[in-house]
């Protein structure tokens, strides 16, 4: 017997031996699969009447203007047989190659399989002529309401993402390659990952995007140092130690959003906004939110303000022997800020003497990317949802946000994990993004409906603590900082936001990157400008168009915008006081929890 021979016995007998463990492994995912507790159905796709309203204007299109229809589906079909015949003519040469145009590029195709072999090649570009064909068949459908047109768009883009052939064991070379080398044990592996995930989500599919051995909060993440000072059944108040001998007079309270953990803005040292903040001599106070279960159902979003917002301001102006802080919101807590401003402003408390903004959106009227996902029956089924948990569950926000970059945070992801067996990497942000966090049943009702559907605090105002809440009442100095690429809050809507505020003091700064990357942008990496512009037009276009590029992070002039509002310097503040002693070290306990993973 030859060498190659034993060789390949062996290599079939490996093989042999891992596909039997596939069996195994097949019980163990019936077992988690039979864990999935059913959701709302109207969360898993928009109503059937989109479809057909779709449907109805383009027949009405195809009755109307015939030609055009026509003429788009000769195009697809003469795409087709063209693509079909080029295949065949290069295989009649005798040579297994694909035709000479590869067709266009696309991240997906990189390997070059691809562009060379027939087959793969054959694939990729009839895919691409199909995704084409949808997509001009959709902007056929004339006469649809723009939201409508929109949510087509948005769902058809789905499909064609779903159906890419990368996303198939038997069309995708890498993963094919990758069974051959290593005899099928990526295979194995990769159902290993697969059946590994569903069971740490009681059976929902939710790709685990990092490492989660590498990372262990307060060890080598989020490793400021600091005491929680406060605690009450909302938040944990952390207090960080002083790097300088000095620090400047008036106080930071920082809120960051409760979908996820406050760490964002301490992952590590070198891009720690919290600790750069110290660093810049400021007495830094941050707000850790609880991780809300079932028993939070009827927390609302006044709930927020006043065990929140409010008692965060008094226990810091107490601490401190100061009337007034600089407050500072990101995203959601930016949001409920203001509306927190208005409240101050109507009862005549001046508490608050500047308010700094991140990502930060109060004008509804146009709901970008999440078009899809705010109208009524996504939030009815939303409704439904919570009546049953009592919560807006994390992993159905998770799976929202990742499903509006579908291909870099769903597909990419499951096709190394589960389909090549590779583990994860050990990547703090993406760490950071599952670490999610639950929404109480009650304030996510209140901010889907009242602010994004019905954009009551831009407009005329929205009732919370027996108050009408308005966007003009926010009358403070204030700072807004959004990012040039943030598809979660687009920056001209945080700037049409920003227009309609009271204050006569208004900067408005556009970092580059998105919603994370262009705020945590510290100054040590060089890496993303900023645009500013003094004066605020009708329109954030013409703004941007006059607006002055800055190399560099946006960090030091903001603390530059803020030394100004700061007051004197004095002594440095140890954490709390005989009232307030440390409870425990930073980070604190509220961060630790986990989403309610038994109710998922």
């Amino acid at each position: 017997m030859t060498t190659e021979t034993v060789d390949a016995a062996k290599g079939l007998e490996k093989m042999t031996e891992n596909l039997a463990r596939v069996e195994e492994l097949s019980q163990r995912l019936l077992n988690a699969m039979s864990q999935k507790k059913p959701i709302n159905p109207a969360l898993h796709g928009p109503d059937q009447e989109l479809y057909a309203d779709a449907l109805t204007a383009y027949w009405q299109e195809w009755l109307q203007n015939p030609a055009k229809i026509m003429e788009h589906q000769i195009a697809y079909w003469g795409k087709s047989v063209t693509h079909y015949v080029e295949a065949q003519q290069a295989l009649a040469k005798g040579k297994l190659q694909a035709p000479e145009d590869p067709g266009p590029k696309d991240k997906r195709f990189s390997n070059p399989l691809w562009d060379t072999h027939p087959y793969f090649n054959f694939i990729k570009q009839q895919y691409l002529i199909n995704a084409e064909a949808i997509r001009t068949a959709v902007e056929d459908a004339e006469g649809m309401d723009p939201k409508e047109r929109r949510r087509l768009r948005y769902f058809a883009q789905q499909i064609v993402d779903m159906m890419a052939p990368t996303n198939f064991f038997s069309t995708n070379p890498d993963a094919l390659e990758k069974a051959v080398e290593t005899e099928g044990a990526s295979l194995v592996k990769g159902l290993e990952n697969l059946v590994a995930d569903l069971e740490a989500n009681n059976g929902e599919l939710v790709v685990k995007l990092a490492d989660e051995d590498a990372f262990k909060i307060g060890e080598n993440i989020a490793t400021a140092e600091g005491e929680v000072i406060y605690r009450n059944r909302m938040m944990e108040i952390i207090q960080y130690h002083p790097t300088t001998d000095k620090v400047r007079e008036t106080p930071i309270v920082l809120f960051p959003p409760w979908i996820n953990k406050y760490y964002i803005l301490d992952l590590k040292p070198q891009n720690s906004l919290i600790r750069w903040i110290v660093d810049q001599g400021y007495t830094l106070f941050v707000v850790s939110w609880v991780n809300p279960d079932e028993s939070y159902r009827d927390v609302g979003l006044d709930t927020y303000i006043e065990e929140g917002y409010l008692t965060a301001l008094d226990v810091v102006k107490e601490i401190t022997g100061q009337a007034k802080v600089n407050a500072v919101g990101y995203c959601i807590a930016g949001t409920t800020l203001s509306l927190t401003l208005s409240l101050l402003k109507q009862r005549g408390d001046k508490s608050i003497k500047s308010a700094t903004f991140f990502t930060t959106l109060t004008d509804f009227s146009d709901q970008g990317e999440f078009t899809p996902f705010l109208q009524n029956d996504f939030i009815d089924g939303i409704e439904a949802e919570i009546g049953d948990t009592g919560l807006l569950r994390s992993f159905i926000m998770a799976r929202t946000f990742s499903f509006l970059r579908s291909n870099d945070l769903v597909y990419g992801p499951a096709i190394k994990s589960y389909m090549m067996g590779e583990t994860p990497p050990a990547f703090d942000l993406l760490y950071w993004n599952g670490d999610g966090a639950n929404l109480p049943g009650r304030m996510a009702m209140q901010y889907l409906r009242r602010l994004c559907q019905d954009n009551r605090f831009a407009e005329d105002g929205v009732e919370l603590l027996g108050h009408t809440l308005n966007i003009r009442d926010v009358d403070v100095p204030l700072m807004s900082v959004a990012c040039e690429t943030d598809h979660i809050a687009a920056w001209k809507d945080c700037y049409r936001g920003v227009q309609k505020m009271g204050s006569k003091q208004k900067t408005f700064v556009v970092s580059e990157s998105g919603h994370i990357a262009g705020i945590v942008n510290p100054p040590s990496k060089k890496k993303y400008g900023h645009y500013i512009n003094d004066e605020f037009g009708e329109d954030a276009d013409h703004w941007m168009e006059a607006a002055a590029f800055n190399e560099g992070s946006w960090w030091p002039r903001w603390e530059s915008w803020l030394s100004k509002r700061s007051g004197r310097w004095t002594a440095a503040r140890k954490p709390g006081d005989s009232k307030y002693p440390s409870l425990c070290p930073a980070p604190g306990t509220y961060v630790l929890a986990k989403a309610n993973q038994k109710d998922q």
